[in-house]
């Protein structure tokens, strides 16, 4: 079974989820592509999709939307899954995301896919551009890889499982 797992993401760190995702389907035995959502221009030929953005302000990024946007159709007729990836805990914050959740979610009923996930980001002010950094500073974000690896690869597994059983009917 081939498989695409493709990300739109800034400053790296979605695309790294999306190779770990990769790397657990591979371990499994899928026939696995893990490439930048930008690069993707046809998923011919992909028996399942797993597709993630960078979120920015409870928004996905670009590049996926308009992935989505232009394969909604091709992506309603196979196995899909979505994860956003970003949002950064603050200290005095409550653990809501419901409005980092919110546009994924929408999307994922658009192309109805199996599940979205959010899964926490990393911020690394050094990589920042002067813009980004403001807003960053306002919020009291702290600096850190708040990546759950352990929980991205017990997803990743559970796609695996999914798409498993649903080739041995």
């Amino acid at each position: 079974m081939k498989v695409l797992v493709a990300a739109a993401s800034k400053h790296g760190a979605t695309q790294q989820v999306a190779e770990a995702i990769g790397e657990e389907l591979t371990a499994r035995e899928f026939d696995v592509t893990v490439a930048h959502l930008e690069d993707v221009t046809s998923i011919t030929g992909y028996d399942a999709v797993i597709v993630g953005s960078a979120i920015y302000f409870g928004k996905w990024m670009k590049p996926a939307r308009q992935f989505v946007t232009r394969h909604t159709a091709e992506l309603a007729t196979r196995p899909v899954w979505l994860y956003s990836s970003g949002p950064i805990p603050r200290p005095e914050a409550k653990a809501d995301y419901s409005y980092d959740r919110r546009e994924g979610d929408e999307i994922a009923n658009a192309v109805r896919a199996r599940e979205h996930r959010l899964f926490l980001g990393k911020l690394d002010r050094k990589h920042l551009s002067l813009l980004e950094r403001g807003p960053a500073r306002m919020a009291k974000l702290p600096d850190g890889d708040f990546r759950p690896w352990d929980e991205i690869k017990i997803w990743a597994a559970g796609i695996a499982d999914a798409l498993q059983s649903a080739t041995a009917r």
